[in-house]
Parts: C-alpha cells; sequence; structure tokens
C-alpha cells in the first residue's frame, strides 16, 4: 500500500459509498465517512499512511472548503443579517465553552486516569476541562458546506449558518490562547500567565490570515475578469487556492481562515463572479470523497476505547451549549424562528480547527502529563461528530426550508 494507491481507494470506493447513502436517503458525505470507517477497520490502509502522508488532502479539501465557503457570504446579506450574527456568535461559542467545561470539571475524577500522583480539581482536573471546553467553540465548515451545495440551500439560515462557522474558528483559535494560558496558570499557581500570548499573539495571527486571504482575493478578483474559458478559470482559481495554503503554511497563518476571506473578496468584488465558483463545482466531487473518507478513515477504536466516555462528554455538552447559545442569542437579537430552532444543529460539526488546535496541546510542556488525555478525548469526539453530524446539518435545512433539491 502507498499513498497514490490509497487516494484511488478513497476516490473510487468512496464515490460508491456516496452512491449508496443517496440511495437510502442520507447524505452523500455520510456515505463518503462510513466507507472511510470501513476502511480503517479493515487494516487494509496502514495507520501511518493515513496518519503522516495524506495531510496534503485535507491542507487543499480545506482550502477549497475555505473559498467555497467565504464565496457564500454575500456582504449584502451580511447587513441584512448582521445583528442577528453578531449576537448568536459569542453566545453559542461562550455556550460550548461552559457546557463542556463544568461537567468535564465535575465528572473528571471519575472518568478520566491520571497518572500523576494527588490529583485535584483545581490544579488537574479544572484545566484540563477549561482546555477542552475552549476548543470545543469551533465548528468545521466542510460537512455543513457539503451539504449546502448537495441539496442547493440558499437563503437567511445558510447565510446565517456559514457567517457564524467562518467567526467560530477566529473566536476557538483565541478561546484556545486564553484558556491554555489560564489552564497553565492554575497548574503552576499562576506564575507564568502572559497576556501577550494569551490575546495578542492569537489576534496578529488571525489579522495576519485575513491580509493574506484579502490581499490574493483582489488579485485573483482581478485577473479572473480577463479570463473567459472555464478550463483556463478552474486552473486559476485552483491555481490561487493553492499558493493560499502555500503562503498560509510558510508563515504559519490559517489556510482555512486566509481562502475564506479571499472567496469572500471574490463574491462581493466581482460583479458576475458565479463562475469563479461554479468551476469548483466540476471537482468538488472528487474533493469531498477523498477528504470525508479521509476523515472516516481516522476512526480508531483504540481511541474511542481509551477516551469514549470523555469524549462523549464533550460532544454533549458542546451540542448543548451551542444549541442552548443559539436560542440565548436569538431571542435577544429576535431571529426568525428557524434560526432559534434549528441553527444549533448545524452548527454540530467538528474536524480541521479542533485537530489542529489538538496538536499544539502537544507543545505545552505544562500539559506533558495530561496532553494525551485530552489529544486522545478530542480526537474521539471528532469521530463521533463526524458520523453523527451530517444527517443533523440535513435536517436542519430541510427543517429550516431553504433545500431546494427535492431528498
Amino acid at each position: 500500500m502507498n499513498s497514490i494507491l490509497t487516494i484511488g481507494l478513497f476516490i473510487i470506493i468512496g464515490i460508491f459509498g456516496g452512491f449508496a447513502a443517496r440511495k437510502i436517503k442520507v447524505p452523500t458525505i455520510s456515505g463518503y465517512i462510513i466507507i472511510g470507517v470501513i476502511l480503517s477497520l479493515s487494516g487494509i490502509i496502514p495507520r501511518e499512511i493515513i496518519y503522516d502522508k495524506l495531510d496534503i488532502i485535507t491542507d487543499v479539501s480545506l482550502g477549497v472548503i475555505g473559498y467555497l465557503v467565504g464565496g457564500g457570504l454575500y456582504l449584502k446579506r451580511l447587513k441584512q443579517f448582521g445583528k442577528n450574527i453578531a449576537i448568536i456568535t459569542p453566545f453559542e461559542a461562550l455556550g460550548a465553552w461552559i457546557f463542556v467545561t463544568i461537567p468535564v470539571a465535575f465528572l473528571g475524577p471519575f472518568i478520566i486516569k491520571i497518572d500523576s500522583p494527588n490529583p485535584s480539581l483545581l490544579h488537574t482536573f479544572l484545566p484540563i476541562a477549561i482546555v477542552l471546553g475552549a476548543i470545543s467553540c469551533a465548528t468545521a465548515p466542510a460537512a455543513s458546506l457539503a451539504i449546502i451545495r448537495e441539496y442547493r440551500a440558499s437563503g437567511p439560515f445558510v447565510t446565517t449558518l456559514l457567517a457564524i462557522i467562518v467567526l467560530d474558528d477566529a473566536i476557538a483559535v483565541i478561546a484556545y490562547s486564553i484558556g491554555s494560558n489560564v489552564a497553565e496558570s492554575l497548574m503552576t499557581g499562576f506564575h507564568n500567565i502572559s497576556w501577550s500570548n494569551m490575546l495578542l499573539t492569537p489576534s496578529i495571527d488571525i489579522i495576519s490570515s485575513i491580509l493574506l486571504g484579502a490581499a490574493l482575493g483582489f488579485g485573483l478578483s482581478f485577473v479572473g475578469k480577463y479570463i473567459k474559458k472555464k478550463p483556463q478559470l478552474l486552473a486559476v482559481v485552483l491555481g490561487a487556492i493553492f499558493l493560499c495554503i502555500g503562503a498560509a503554511k510558510a508563515l504559519g497563518l490559517s489556510s482555512i481562515l486566509a481562502n475564506m476571506t479571499m472567496g469572500f473578496i471574490v463574491v462581493n468584488r466581482m460583479r458576475n463572479s458565479e463562475d469563479m465558483f461554479g468551476v469548483i463545482n466540476n471537482i468538488e466531487g472528487i474533493i469531498f470523497a477523498m477528504f470525508f473518507t479521509l476523515a472516516g478513515s481516522h476512526f480508531d477504536y483504540t481511541v474511542i476505547r481509551t477516551a469514549g466516555l470523555l469524549a462523549a462528554v464533550i460532544v454533549v455538552g458542546r451540542f448543548i451549549g451551542k444549541y442552548v447559545g443559539v436560542n440565548i442569542g436569538a431571542s435577544i437579537s429576535r431571529a426568525p424562528s428557524s434560526i432559534k430552532k434549528y441553527l444549533g444543529f448545524g452548527l454540530f460539526p467538528v474536524a480541521g480547527v479542533t485537530i489542529g488546535l489538538a496538536m499544539i496541546i502537544k507543545q505545552h510542556p505544562a500539559f506533558s502529563s495530561i496532553e494525551s488525555i485530552m489529544v486522545n478525548a478530542i480526537l474521539a469526539s471528532v469521530i463521533i461528530n463526524e458520523i453523527i453530524a451530517p444527517p443533523l446539518s440535513k435536517f436542519a435545512i430541510f427543517k429550516a426550508g431553504e433545500a431546494f433539491k427535492k431528498d
């Protein structure tokens, strides 16, 4: 087995999984994910290939997805629903943080096995809970975008959902920075707290990612006006996405946020921007098949077994927090009832940013005794979410009445 053979399997077998999913009237990406899980359990593909040699699939897929998400954020619509978005977002993000932190902290002594001597609520379980809660603020765009495009959904609900997903990732980066510093200080007696690391560094990274995406977005919108043939336009758009991903990685920035910004600039700067995103239709099936089959192949029974109970607490707490937060924010902002009732279901997916933040945990020396627990719990919760999230996203979009393709 090698990387190229693995990618071929993901595309061919994944596509058949998508066909089977549509036959039983579940989202296509659910079929991709289930095929990935089956490949994982079969042991056909070595774990080292899945974890170490296919990062380019994740990078490219999230770049394309980020570009498409940004392309769904029309400025006129955002202004129309800006109040709802501005009020709901902090409530649902904070709700996830609180509703994960509290149960993990108090249930920790019963469900978390710590090797260190005399673990305590204040110095051991509360720091773990704060970090896990902060990471729970994030929402992944991939599953929601795939459902939206499969069922050609559009309207106030979809616009609000995409905008909140974009903001969630930025909030999660800042929340993690704050949470990890607070957690480290709890573990060391508040001797190492750094306001610069807590707020300034993540803010600079976010602003830099936006500036990178904006610069490439203006450049792409200028070049795109002079290209009329779709094959050439596809090449230019993909080239810009690859350039954005590569530059972001080289600079240590968020490639998905940069690509979201690029898509946002293109859709709002060009009068006829449909082709700038329509050309992706020709390849999005391949992108989604590779990405979600790879996501499913990360299923690891060992991780589920060792951290499954803690992961279940994270999944349930995060969902309740998002749902309650949406309801409170929607009530205050007087958002439409469809947003109040169903938006929480659309915020269930987690993946890219969540896994990225989980990997950063390993870089904190203070977390050396607990990083394995946190990383495994996050990975297990992502696995659970990947399986549950697509049907919930579909449910939300259909209930909101914005899916225009018959099921």
